[in-house]
């Protein structure tokens, strides 16, 4: 990071989407500020301000040029730090890697919430539909390591902090991730011995108290 650099990150500790830009800064060594933001009280003008469409974080501020959408700001991150590589080198590899990050983007998150955020008894069809999303991730991972292969890279930032969000779903889908999915809990198990990994993502009990007031807040009972 070259000096001068300033790098602040907007950001809300349950947001999964936060947790993927926090790992990428760790796992490059750079040097970033944290800006708590207040979502349900008031988000503050500098939010606004950077993101003037969506009004959400992450929002990666570089010297001043904000930076919107997890995905992108982790992508840009990999490009501004080089070092190490998140992404493949090979451009069939890179591709592929960015096909799953969409996927994930797509189905994963959005599935939980149909669990969680489902009032009364949760549809059997919702958890069918989680557990064939994940199904389908784990497929991808194969009998690899991590989603690149041998490193920690891409995909598995993409993917990991959305597995915080697992025990909540867990607890209202009344099943186990690890009994549906033994690799992906395996690979989940793996990332979190990484040091980027495990300071960002938050207590579990926490998350499902914080999951909880979300549906509290929504009228969800």
């Amino acid at each position: 990071m070259s000096k001068g650099d300033e790098v602040v990150l907007l950001d809300c500790w349950a947001s999964p989407f936060c947790m993927r830009a926090k790992i990428a800064l760790a796992e490059k060594g750079v040097d970033f500020e944290v800006r708590a933001e207040d979502l349900f009280g008031g988000k503050s003008d500098l939010l606004l301000n950077s993101n003037p469409i969506y009004k959400k974080v992450p929002v990666l501020l570089h010297n001043g040029k904000p930076l919107c959408e997890s995905t992108v700001i982790v992508g840009y991150i990999d490009e501004t730090w080089p070092s190490p590589p998140l992404l493949p080198s090979c451009a069939y590899q890179r591709a592929q890697a960015r096909f799953w990050a969409d996927f994930i983007d797509k189905k994963v998150f959005d599935a939980g919430v149909k669990i969680w955020g489902s009032k009364g008894e949760v549809p059997e069809a919702a958890k069918e539909e989680f557990v064939e999303t994940l199904k389908k991730l784990e497929g991808a991972l194969g009998d690899k390591d991590y989603f690149g292969g041998d490193s920690f890279g891409f995909v598995d930032i993409i993917a990991i902090p959305l597995t915080s969000w697992f025990y909540p779903t867990e607890k209202f889908g009344g099943f186990k991730v690890e009994n549906e999915c033994p690799k992906l809990s395996a690979w989940i198990n793996k990332c979190l011995q990484r040091e980027s990994v495990a300071k960002v993502l938050p207590d579990p009990e926490k998350l499902y108290e914080f999951v909880i007031f979300v549906r509290k807040m929504h009228g969800i009972e």
